[in-house]
């Protein structure tokens, strides 16, 4: 699968160049966000623009994924889904868990958010 990978100060940001959310594109996506981790990466915005369906049994690795970085006390969020697969995600009640935006502004924002948290959390 192909990736278009920005990595920012603050974050990496992954956008997978595929119309479907398929469980083996979720699968690709870890194996991505790990060895991104090898290089220093933390936190995660996956850009999901380009994604216009959704294969429900993407929702569970997608959901381990973000309880795997929020062990290692990083973020990760998803944004920019379309329709389908924002509806998808409803369906699978996706969105009472992982971080859900529609746009990358407010993803940018809950990663800087969280970051600065956690260095306030670990100062005191």
């Amino acid at each position: 699968m192909e990736f278009k990978i920005d990595t920012k100060s603050t974050y990496t940001a992954i956008t997978p160049e595929t119309e479907l959310l398929s469980a083996n594109l979720a699968g690709e996506l870890r194996q991505k966000v790990e060895a991104l981790e090898e290089t220093g990466s933390r936190n995660f915005l996956i850009d999901l623009q380009h994604c216009t369906s959704m294969e429900m049994a993407a929702g569970n690795l997608l959901q381990e994924l973000h309880e795997y970085i929020y062990n290692k006390e990083a973020s990760i969020v998803f944004a920019g889904a379309q329709e389908n697969v924002l509806q998808g995600m409803k369906q699978a009640q996706l969105h009472l868990s992982l971080n859900l935006t529609p746009s990358i502004i407010e993803a940018v924002d809950i990663i800087s958010m969280e970051v600065l948290e956690r260095d306030l959390l670990n100062e005191s």
